[in-house]
């Protein structure tokens, strides 16, 4: 199979912001308490290992989807770049709330302007979607499943985690927030 080279350089761009997030935005001693309980090292390992299958997957013949290769190339970067600005326009809209462990930092509130007035996981929708757009710049089905059933699980995980923690942090203002947005799509899917 021929690698894409502005498949390569979008996937690049994504992970070198991602390890940049992980280098700067993670909770500080003493200025959050971390209650990840593990979830941010299952999400890393479950992408590494989705990633791996999808990528052995997608050298045999089956599940391959029909079409022009390219044109699964062109989707796959569409949804990874539109999941990219997505979940950036998340993070710079909580901007030092924004950890990548879970932890309730000094000060913090609840952010419910921009896209957060309608979901409350925007950086997890658009990191799934960017995985959706890996998935199809395989070009197999198997691949699309091996990346997005694991990696969607891990972060329904992290997300009871994560939701556990801010209710426990602020109460009915944090119920309130729930009743009145979803986790990850505007208007439907899992309230």
């Amino acid at each position: 199979m021929k690698i894409n080279f502005l498949v390569l350089a979008v996937c690049a761009l994504w992970v070198s912001s991602e390890v940049l997030l992980v280098v700067t935005k993670r909770s500080q001693k003493g200025q959050a308490k971390a209650a990840d309980r593990g979830s941010q090292k299952l999400l890393w390992a479950t992408i590494l290992i989705s990633i791996t299958i999808a990528v052995l997957a997608q050298r045999g013949d089956v599940g391959a989807v029909p079409g022009l290769r390219s044109l699964w190339d062109i989707i796959g970067q569409v949804l990874i770049a539109g999941g990219l600005a997505i979940r950036w326009a998340a993070i710079l809209t909580l901007k030092d709330f924004f950890t990548v462990d879970i932890a309730i930092v000094p000060d913090q509130r609840i952010i419910d302007r921009g896209i957060y007035r309608f979901i409350r996981h925007p950086s997890y929708t658009g990191s799934l979607i960017s995985f959706l757009g890996l998935g199809i710049t395989f070009a197999n089905w198997l691949s699309i499943l091996a990346i997005i059933i694991p990696i969607t699980g891990a972060f329904l995980y992290r997300v009871r985690i994560e939701e556990a923690e801010l209710h426990r942090a602020f109460g009915d203002e944090y119920a309130a927030y729930v009743q009145r947005t979803r986790r990850f799509v505007p208007f439907l899917f899992l309230a």
